[in-house]
């Protein structure tokens, strides 16, 4: 059978960078810790006023097809998620054709676009989509473009403002890919849930402590029904874990429930059972709240042996650098936590050809899906070509006043104009104005 997976890769960050420590906790009063420690995050990109989810999926996918040679007729599909849309018809896919066309000889008529929304899970789904249209056989020898791109901004004083985060990862899926091949096998969990929504407006409603419980559950749920159709899992199967992370932090409670459900009634368990004893079962205790209760002293020192830190030190912690310098990008946030974990193994000399990652993805609302994907011969070439280190240099670090005026200027509801750019465009997509009907314009800057 024909492998199918991500054949190549490219991401654009914000242009901006909110230094948390120094810039954003003394305005708020809060010590550097609170981020620095408690959500595991360090600075966070934001678009400049020339940047929108367009501009962003569009400079992405212009590298990629740059630097694969791959013209419109290369292309069979684009599609976009995002949870940052601005139009409730005309997909945000569209506005990207429309922005590649510019510069490359050709057109997408005979592509098929779509917008994805399933919350920060929908980039994942974009990537099944594309998946299951090359194993149809309907791709016609062509390729998928799958762009995660948002703008992850919260109403200014919410408890999540500190997570924001601005960009987009293009990705090409395609027969032979040379970087990750897809598992047929998938897990889900999904429940109908309303720990974070945005009912007919921009900024998020969320339930912060409820969100990360049904996350927590969810990825529970999906990684049970992988096992149920893959088999079960082992810590030794997966050499990085790939986690959507909204910040950090969130991941270190998930990977820790993770390797707690992959060791119960193995070697590793028992290795363990002389110091912390072994994994409470529900069947020796008389009530679930009793079960509960030692589960969680269970874990509590799980948590502290050496062997859990070193699992997690090198299977979990290298998919977070990334992350911890640019914030949540929501539908992209789990597709840049592989390109951090693999880009971490490439700078240390790690091969990774033929191993093993387990991805998991989530969207509130809520579901998660669980896959595994297997490293391809290629993926080093494909690692080393992102220019990821350079645009994070690039930044311009803005402050605390001028963060709230880029604020207003990406809010839907203040319609700010005119507002002086930070950085200069250069070999760029940007927003151009408006249109007759109230579309988004834009234009290629060189």
């Amino acid at each position: 059978m024909t492998k199918v997976g991500i054949d190549a890769i490219e991401i654009h960050t914000g242009k901006l960078r909110l230094d948390l420590a120094n810039t954003f906790a003394p305005a708020k009063g809060d010590e550097p810790e609170k981020y620095t420690k408690g959500l595991g995050l360090e600075n966070s990109s934001f678009p400049d006023t020339y940047e929108d989810i367009v501009t962003m999926g569009a400079n992405a996918a212009r590298r990629l097809m740059e630097r694969r040679d791959l013209t419109p007729q290369d292309i069979g599909r684009i599609d976009v998620a995002t949870e940052s849309a601005f139009d409730n018809s005309k997909p945000v896919s569209t506005y990207i054709a429309g922005c590649l066309e510019q510069v490359f000889d050709g057109d997408f008529h005979h592509a098929n676009k779509g917008e994805r929304k399933f919350a920060c899970i929908s980039g994942t789904q974009s990537l099944d989509d594309a998946y299951n249209w090359i194993r149809a056989g309907r791709n016609r020898g062509r390729s998928a473009l799958v762009i995660a791109t948002d703008t992850a901004l919260y109403a200014r004083g919410d408890a999540g403002e500190a997570t924001q985060g601005a960009g987009a990862v293009a990705m090409l899926i395609s027969e032979d890919p040379d970087l990750v091949e897809l598992s047929t096998e998938q897990g889900y969990g999904s429940a109908d849930e309303t720990d974070f929504l945005k009912p007919n407006q921009q900024f998020p409603s969320v339930d912060g402590k409820r969100s990360v419980q049904v996350y927590l559950a969810r990825m529970r749920e999906a990684l049970e029904d992988f096992e149920s159709v893959a088999g079960d899992t082992h810590p030794d199967d997966f050499e990085l874990i790939p986690f959507h992370t909204p910040f950090p932090g969130m991941v270190r409670k998930a990977g820790l429930l993770g390797f707690r459900h992959m060791i119960r009634d193995t070697n590793v368990e028992e290795d363990l059972a002389g110091d912390i004893g072994r994994q409470p079962r529900r069947e020796a205790f008389d009530s679930d709240d009793a079960f509960l209760d030692a589960i969680s002293e269970y874990t509590d020192r799980l948590k502290e042996t050496d062997t859990y830190r070193e699992w997690y030190a090198e299977t979990i912690d290298p998919t977070l650098n990334i992350a911890r310098q640019v914030g949540n990008w929501y539908t992209g946030s789990v597709h840049v936590a592989r390109a951090s974990g693999l880009k971490h193994a490439y700078e240390n000399d790690v091969d990774l050809t033929g191993k093993r990652l387990l991805v998991g993805s989530y969207g509130s609302g809520a579901q998660a899906e669980i896959h595994a994907e297997t490293v391809q011969e290629g993926w080093e070439d494909e690692i080393a070509a992102i220019d990821l280190d350079e645009q994070l240099a690039a930044r311009y670090d803005i402050s605390f006043e001028e963060y709230e005026r880029v604020h207003d200027v990406h809010n839907h509801d203040k319609q700010a104009e005119d507002a002086e750019e930070f950085t200069n465009p250069e070999d760029e997509f940007v927003f151009d104005g408006w249109g007759r009907m109230g579309e988004r314009k834009y234009r290629y800057v060189e």
